[in-house]
């Protein structure tokens, strides 16, 4: 098929790109590098059925070029941080509710036949009910969870209004190749990673009680050309399924990485919700999606993904 990565640089999108690839599709890439490294594209574009194109997902006109005679979509270009979108929420609502509104317009007016949507477990908040599950009534507590919930209410409405078939998938904590450690808003795994490999202590925010449901980056991708293929619309959460404290998540990269290091704990952050985990039975169901991955295998794929990077 002919398909579309928005930020395609970025960490999950040019693992996306990849696996569509190696699935034998057509990949023109967006993306304007604000938040995506042109180096995860080198051994991309260099394929003779990818191209590239800098540009932003605000720009309607660009959008609907590259839109022509594509058969599907992959939004996943957003401003990615919890953190960030706390300290400047009207970057963030241009990015992620502007940008995907834009997206949606072109998808329509260029005859896309699906857009496949990057949201996230954030929509969900501090609801104390385990596990999540897709019908859940959202209850976000940051800007960021807001715009990706506000991407999803626009996927269904142009669905409903205008025909245009939407699949909203809410991630549940992303990692792997790829990940960008160095930012003040990385995410946890990237950074302990990072820190371990230099003899540094892990940094936690809190106590480290707080629990997530971590999902590699490849079972992401694999969901994602799941949500391509199959005949199906609709929000359907993309995750391990299982949980782990990010105290227990410290102690296994170190053990990994053969290290014992004290950790060092800093206040909680604004934002960040106490407990995540996934029901991906619907995933399964509609989607196909079968997560190959455990946490300790994706995790050691990742560590000798860094220290090659490192090198």
């Amino acid at each position: 098929m002919k398909t579309v990565v928005t930020g395609g640089a970025g960490f999950i999108g040019s693992n996306l790109v990849a696996a569509l690839l190696q699935d034998g599709h057509e990949v023109h890439i967006i993306d304007n590098l604000s938040t995506g490294k042109r180096e995860n594209l080198v051994d991309l574009v260099s394929q003779p059925d990818c191209t590239f194109v800098e540009g932003s997902v605000i720009d309607l006109n660009l959008l609907q070029t590259v839109f022509r005679d594509i058969d599907c979509v992959f939004h996943q270009a957003a401003i990615p941080s919890v953190q960030r979108s706390v300290e400047d929420p009207r970057a963030t609502n241009e990015a992620n509710v502007n940008g995907t509104l834009s997206v949606l317009i072109a998808a329509r007016d260029c005859g896309v036949k699906k857009v496949v949507y990057a949201s996230s477990s954030s929509v969900y908040g501090d609801t104390p009910t385990l596990p999540k599950t897709e019908e859940m009534i959202p209850n976000p507590k940051s800007p960021y969870a807001v715009s990706k919930l506000t991407g999803e209410y626009y996927c269904r409405v142009f669905s409903e209004v205008y025909g245009l078939k939407t699949v909203c998938l809410r991630y549940f904590n992303v990692y792997g190749p790829n990940q960008d450690p160095s930012s003040d808003y990385a995410a946890v795994i990237p950074q302990f990673i990072t820190r371990v490999l230099e003899q540094k202590p892990p940094v936690i925010y809190g106590d480290g009680a707080q629990t997530r449901d971590f999902t590699y980056v490849e079972d992401v991708a694999h969901a994602n050309i799941q949500s391509m293929k199959q005949e199906v619309e609709g929000i359907f959460n993309i995750a391990c399924g299982e949980r782990i404290s990010v105290n227990e998540l410290a102690t296994i990269v170190m053990e990994l990485v053969g290290v014992n290091l004290a950790v060092r704990y800093n206040e909680p952050r604004p934002g960040d919700i106490k407990d995540s985990l996934a029901d991906i039975s619907r995933a399964r169901k509609e989607l196909r999606y079968n997560p190959e991955y455990s946490l300790t295998a994706g995790l050691e794929k990742t560590i000798r993904w860094f220290q090659t990077a490192q090198s």
